[in-house]
C-alpha cells in the first residue's frame, strides 16, 4: 500500500513537473514571438525615423555658420570665425533690439489672434455635422478644403484684384457713391494683423475641420441616441455630447499651437508685404529671410533662426508640463 502511494506521488510529481515545463516552453515562444513582432514594427518605421533626420536634424549643421562671418564667395572654410559675436551685436545694439521687438510683437500679435480663432473650425465642424443633406454637407466641405491647396501667391491676386485701388471692392464703393478716393486696403499698415488672421481663416477653415469630422465619426452613436431619448434637442446634443468629446483633440492642437508661438511662417507676409505694411507684418520667419536674403547677413540670421528654435522647444516642453499637471496627460 505504501509503495503503491509512493509511486502515485512520483506520477503525479513528474506530471507536475511537466506541466511547468510545457508552461516555460510556451512563455518562452510568446516572448521570442513578440521579439518579432516588435522587430518587424520597427522595420516599419526606419524610414520614417530616416525622413525626420535629414529633414529635421540633419539641417541643424547649418547652425555652425552663426559662428562665422559667413562670405558665400568664400565658403564656410575660407570665412572668419567670429563666435558668439552675432548673439552679442544682437543684445549690444540698440536699433537691433528694436527692431527684433517690433517683429516679435507682430509675431506674438498674428499668433495669438491665431489661437483665439483656433476654435471655428471646431464650431464649423460641429455645425457641419449637423447638416442632413449629403450633398449639400459634401459640397460646402469640399469648397471650405479647396483653398487650402491654393498657394497664397494665388490668394495675394486674388486679394489684389478684389481689395487693391482699383479692385472690384473700390469700384463698386465708388459706383454707389460712398467713397470718393480709394480705400487702401492693401496699401496701409491699419489693421494688417486682423486681414492677415482673416486671409489664414478663409484659406484654411475646411482643411482645420476636417481632423474634429473625424473625430466626430469616432463618437458612439449610442451617446447621442441615449440624450435624445431624454428628450434633448439638436443644440442641447451638440453642446452636452459632441462638444465634450472634441475636447481632448481641441486641446492636443491648441497645445501645439501654443508650443509654435513663434512659427508663423514667411510665404503669407511675404508676398502681403509692402513698403506700407512692412513694419506691421513683419513675423519672425519673415524678418529672418529679409536678413539673410536682402540684408545679406546669413551668420546674423542664422543666429536668430537659432534662437527661435531654441525658444520654441522651451515653450514645447513648458506647454507640455502645464498640460500633464493639470490633465494628467501630455504630447511629449
Amino acid at each position: 500500500m505504501v509503495i503503491a502511494t509512493s509511486v502515485t506521488a512520483t506520477v503525479a510529481d513528474q506530471i507536475e513537473e511537466r506541466t511547468e515545463g510545457g508552461r516555460r516552453d510556451k512563455r518562452r515562444h510568446e516572448k521570442q514571438a513578440q521579439g518579432r513582432r516588435s522587430y518587424r514594427m520597427f522595420l516599419c518605421i526606419v524610414p520614417f525615423l530616416v525622413l525626420v533626420f535629414l529633414f529635421s536634424y540633419f539641417p541643424l549643421y547649418g547652425w555652425i555658420y552663426a559662428l562665422f562671418d559667413y562670405k558665400p564667395a568664400l565658403g564656410l572654410g575660407g570665412s572668419e570665425f567670429v563666435g558668439l559675436q552675432w548673439f552679442e551685436l544682437l543684445v549690444s545694439s540698440p536699433t537691433q533690439l528694436a527692431q527684433i521687438g517690433q517683429v516679435l510683437l507682430n509675431t506674438l500679435a498674428i499668433s495669438f489672434l491665431g489661437i483665439a480663432t483656433s476654435v471655428l473650425p471646431l464650431a464649423f465642424a460641429i455645425f457641419l455635422n449637423e447638416v442632413k443633406t449629403p450633398w449639400f454637407r459634401n459640397a460646402v466641405q469640399t469648397l471650405t478644403t479647396l483653398p487650402n491647396f491654393i498657394s497664397w501667391v494665388l490668394v495675394y491676386m486674388i486679394a489684389f484684384s478684389l481689395f487693391s485701388s482699383s479692385g472690384l471692392v473700390n469700384n463698386v464703393l465708388a459706383d454707389f457713391g460712398l467713397i470718393t478716393a480709394p480705400i487702401k486696403f492693401l496699401d496701409s499698415d491699419q489693421n494688417v494683423w486682423i486681414t492677415m488672421t482673416l486671409w489664414s481663416i478663409w484659406k484654411g477653415l475646411g482643411w482645420g475641420a476636417i481632423i474634429y469630422l473625424a473625430a466626430i465619426s469616432g463618437i458612439d452613436p449610442a451617446l447621442h441616441e441615449s440624450a435624445r431619448m431624454d428628450g434633448a434637442g439638436r443644440f442641447q446634443t451638440m453642446w452636452y455630447i459632441t462638444l465634450p468629446q472634441l475636447m481632448p483633440t481641441y486641446l492636443v492642437l491648441l497645445l501645439l499651437s501654443v508650443a509654435n508661438l513663434l512659427n508663423n511662417g514667411m510665404e503669407q507676409y511675404f508676398v502681403f508685404q509692402n513698403a506700407f505694411n512692412k513694419e506691421s507684418i513683419q513675423v519672425l520667419d519673415l524678418y529672418v529671410y529679409n536678413i539673410g536674403m536682402t540684408g545679406n547677413s546669413l551668420s546674423m540670421a542664422t543666429a536668430i533662426g537659432m534662437l527661435k528654435s531654441i525658444i520654441s522647444v522651451v515653450l514645447l516642453f513648458t506647454v507640455n508640463g502645464i498640460a500633464k499637471r493639470v490633465r494628467g496627460e501630455s504630447i511629449v
